[in-house]
């Protein structure tokens, strides 16, 4: 579909018309149809993995698109927004451009061929991208679906998808009860981290994922971006930065703690300095707020990350699974078809 175009139809469905994103005008009625889908799929309110977020999130994540008037379709039916679907992309470790997309739905309109015309339109506008981005070499697709979402997942793994990784968002529901500390080898110590120690743990947080598949490029500039160290706390052996933890307030509820990151270098590994960390970071959001504390990790973790989070009272909530499939061939020089 192009820029500015009208409504058109959605193929192979009744009454149904997609249509282009139209600014934010559009932003409190793609928040209802994540609110009108949170109950049939599951979603946790309070999720920091995917949540139901307000108007004023739907802007956010449109602001974060490449194009947002291209990369995302809305779904109408009698004039009313009843679904839309996104794709973004990005750089992996290995080299591999991956064009996620997303999908919701409302469920009383599932079952009418929409999510598969939806999900050919992201198809479509992804192998447009690659041509443009000239990265069809190393290019792939990719969807998402909580676990919880028995129809999205169903038509990923029906439309030629399959499994790659997932994650588990873990919840801990009362930060009054943290157990106590254990003593640190000498030498060791756990502050904040300040201005000068940034590069430091940036770099430390990226050598802890070496090897690891399916992790995007995280440069410098992305870090500083985001920065917000009031809660982040780090690990000193001797002089060098031995692990991190960065924690933060969520901006949208800030009775809500989020551990982003818990990374201890691989020499200091099985020390003590991943717990310790942990609870220094938590007592700081405490400290700020935060009455509850909430963090996601891998489900192919070979670090036995769950026994730690599990030993200071987090608990499992729900999956999130990561989908690919092939990008599917075409003769050279041909355009797919616009939706």
């Amino acid at each position: 579909m192009n820029r500015g175009s009208g409504p058109v139809p959605a193929e192979g469905t009744s009454g149904h018309v997609f249509r282009p994103y139209q600014g934010p005008a559009d932003h409190a009625a793609m928040a209802a149809v994540r609110l009108g889908c949170a109950e049939r799929d599951g979603t946790d309110a309070r999720s920091v993995v995917e949540g139901i977020p307000t108007a004023a999130g739907i802007a956010e994540a449109c602001a974060g698109l490449d194009d947002p008037a291209r990369d995302q379709i809305l779904v109408e039916h009698d004039g009313d927004v009843i679904g839309y679907a996104t794709i973004r992309w990005w750089q992996e470790r290995d080299g591999t451009w991956l064009y996620l997309h997303r999908g919701y739905l409302l469920p009383e309109h599932r079952g009418r061929g929409i999510g598969s015309a939806m999900l050919g339109w992201a198809e479509n506008r992804a192998a447009r991208l690659v041509s443009r981005h000239g990265t069809a070499p190393m290019a792939v697709l990719g969807g998402n679906a909580m676990a919880s979402e028995e129809e999205a997942t169903a038509l990923l793994l029906d439309s030629g998808y399959r499994r790659v990784f997932s994650l588990v968002e873990l919840e801990l529901d009362d930060l009054r009860r943290l157990p106590d500390g254990r003593p640190l080898s000498a030498g060791v110590r756990i502050g904040a981290i300040g201005p000068s120690d940034y590069r430091a743990a940036w770099r430390t947080v990226v050598d802890s994922y070496a090897g690891a598949a399916f992790t995007p490029e995280w440069t410098f500039e992305r870090f500083l971006a985001t920065a917000d160290p009031t809660c982040w706390r780090a690990a000193w052996d001797g002089e060098e930065m031995a692990g991190v933890a960065l924690c933060f307030l969520r901006r949208q509820d800030p009775t809500v703690g989020e551990v982003e990151e818990l990374s201890v270098r691989t020499a200091s590994r099985r020390l003590g300095l991943g717990r310790a960390l942990l609870l220094d970071g938590l007592r700081c959001l405490r400290e700020h707020g935060a009455q509850t504390a909430r963090l996601y990790t891998g489900t192919e973790n070979p670090n036995r990350s769950y026994d730690l989070y599990e030993s200071v009272g987090f608990r499992r909530r729900n999956e999130y699974v990561r989908y690919r499939k092939p990008l599917a061939a075409r003769p050279a020089g041909e355009e797919p078809p616009a939706p």
